[in-house]
C-alpha cells in the first residue's frame, strides 16, 4: 500500500491530477487509514498508468471512461474498443490536416517579412493585424474544443 505522493511518483502523475481523476470517477476511491490518509494499491497503479497512457495518446476523458470497463472486465468482447480507437484515429487525422493548414498559413505569413528591421514595416505584424483575412482563416478545431475540452483541468 502507498500514499498519494508515492502513487504520484510511481506513475509520474501530479497529485492534483490523481485527486481529479478520483473526483470524476476514473480512478477508484482508495481505502483510507484511521488518520484518513488515502492508501493506494497495485490496482490503482495499473489503472492510473492505463489512464496516463491513454492521455499520452491524446484520448479524451470520455473516451477513457468508455474504455475502463473493458480493463475491468477483460472477458468482454472488444468491438466497442475498436470503434473508439477508429474514431480517435479519425480525430488525430483531422488534427494533422488542421496542423498542416496552420503550417501553410504560418509559412505564408513568414514569407511576408521584408527583413528591413523596423516594426512599422513588418509584413508579419501587418498580416497578423488583418483579422479575418485570407492569411489566417480560422481552422476547424472542433476536435480540440469538443473532445478534449477537459484536458486543461486534468493534466
Amino acid at each position: 500500500m502507498m500514499r498519494i505522493g508515492q502513487l504520484a511518483a510511481a506513475t509520474e502523475t501530479n497529485v492534483e491530477t490523481i485527486r481529479y481523476y478520483e473526483r470524476v470517477g476514473l480512478l477508484l476511491s482508495p481505502d483510507r487509514t484511521v488518520a484518513n490518509y488515502r492508501m493506494y494499491g497495485e490496482r490503482h497503479v495499473r489503472r492510473l498508468s492505463f489512464i496516463r497512457h491513454c492521455r499520452h495518446l491524446d484520448m479524451s476523458l470520455d473516451e477513457i471512461r468508455v474504455l475502463l470497463p473493458f480493463l475491468d472486465a477483460p472477458q468482454r468482447a472488444c468491438e466497442e474498443v475498436n470503434t473508439i480507437l477508429d474514431t480517435h484515429i479519425g480525430h488525430v487525422s483531422q488534427r494533422i490536416h488542421e496542423l498542416r493548414l496552420l503550417e501553410d498559413q504560418l509559412r505564408t505569413l513568414r514569407a511576408q517579412c521584408t527583413e528591413e528591421g523596423d516594426a512599422a514595416r513588418c509584413g508579419i505584424l501587418a498580416g497578423l493585424a488583418q483579422c479575418g483575412s485570407s492569411v489566417s482563416p480560422r481552422l476547424n478545431s472542433s476536435h480540440l474544443t469538443q473532445v478534449h475540452k477537459a484536458r486543461e483541468s486534468s493534466d
